[in-house]
């Protein structure tokens, strides 16, 4: 992917595809929800920016409206599972839709690896929107099934926020999905209140 300079559309960071994959239906719960994947155009942003460097064809066909709302649909499935999984506690089953969804979304083809003439390491699919948004589901079912991670499945503290990420701090008990973000805006509140 080439750097344009802009910055960044989609938020990422929270330690897992499918939870920066979750982070697309921004301020989830709150009054201020907002779809991300709005158009194809939205959804093949978010493939390019989050996914990992994917080729396609020259003659691959773009993304349409009805795969925005399949994307969209596999999106609410993978946090149906998250959520089963952190409420439980350990391993939790989804409702059938979303576990079929999700399952069938993973098998798709996901992207294959080559090295360039250069040396680098580049991934290829035909459909790079279905082989990415495959990992996305693979990642989530292999998230839900890690006891060890479980734990370590947060919400953000952020009341307007609803973000999920994965702590990967040395103590497990970080509260923000971002410090730079959420965290910062919790500080500067606390400090105001204090003021």
């Amino acid at each position: 992917m080439e750097d344009t300079g802009a910055p960044p559309r989609f938020r990422q960071g929270s330690g897992r595809l499918c939870l920066d994959y979750l982070r697309t239906l921004r301020y989830r719960g709150t009054p201020r929800v907002t779809e991300e994947l709005a158009d194809p155009a939205a959804l093949l942003a978010w493939v390019r920016q989050c996914g990992p460097g994917v080729d396609a064809p020259r003659s691959a066909a773009p993304p349409t409206a009805d795969d925005v709302q399949a994307a969209r649909a596999l999106r609410e499935a993978a946090y149906a599972l998250i959520t089963a999984v952190i409420a439980a506690g350990g391993p939790a089953v989804p409702a059938a839709a979303a576990r079929t969804r999700l399952n069938r979304a993973a098998a798709e083809t996901v992207p294959v690896p080559y090295l360039t003439p250069d040396g680098e390491l580049r991934r290829r699919a035909d459909d790079p929107v279905r082989a990415v948004l495959a990992l996305v589901a693979r990642d989530a079912l292999e998230l839900a099934a890690a006891p060890a991670l479980l734990p370590r499945l947060h919400s953000c503290a952020s009341p307007d926020c609803g973000a999920l990420f994965l702590d990967a701090s040395r103590p497990g008990t970080r509260r923000w999905c971002s410090m730079d973000i959420c965290g910062n805006r919790a500080k500067k509140s606390a400090f105001r209140s204090r003021v």
